[in-house]
């Protein structure tokens, strides 16, 4: 059940942006915050830029062999400044429909990625991709790490729109206050 995980954490996303206007998702709680919407489109971007190294690197005859990692630590969230450029989010407004929609096709490409593979399992152990803090890491892994970066994310949404209720209660007060 390689994918059980990420469908879990990808379900509590929804759940937390269920209700939100698209003005709300759109809304950073300060300037140098992302908004919900800039997460979820980091999380697809990352997505499709993962299942596209993986895909490639299946492809490659050079790829090497690694070690299994202990991934929990792979939770880590990188500086905004140290992403790839394909996976960092932009300013433009978005609807929530469209945001889901975009993770949903992400997800699509992600499996499919996956699904092309399972027919030579061997790949999966035998290649590698390196990720940014632990190295060179066995493509099999991969998948799961979405999961766990996602989770890591879910936690920054869930802040992020805590940081939007209290600024909008403030500013509600503040109004009524005059």
């Amino acid at each position: 059940m390689t994918f059980e995980g990420n469908h879990k954490v990808r379900r509590k996303i929804y759940q937390v942006i269920d209700g939100m206007t698209d003005e709300e998702f759109n809304r950073k709680p300060s300037e140098h915050d992302w908004s919900p919407k800039q997460i979820l489109e980091h999380l697809a971007l990352m997505e499709t830029y993962i299942a596209a190294k993986i895909a490639a690197e299946l492809k490659n005859k050079e790829s090497r062999r690694a070690s299994k990692k202990l991934i929990v630590l792979s939770g880590n969230l990188m500086m905004k400044d140290d992403l790839p450029e394909a996976t960092k989010p932009t300013d433009s407004f978005k609807k929530v429909s469209e945001m889901k929609e975009e993770l949903h096709n992400s997800r699509i490409y992600l499996l499919d990625v996956y699904d092309g593979s399972c027919k030579d399992m061997d790949n999966l152990r035998e290649k590698s991709l390196e990720h940014p803090n632990l190295g060179l890491m066995p493509l099999e892994q991969w998948f799961p790490v979405v999961g766990m970066y996602e989770k890591c994310h879910l936690k920054m949404l869930k802040k992020t729109i805590n940081e939007l209720r209290i600024h909008g209660l403030a500013s509600e007060l503040n109004t009524d206050a005059k």
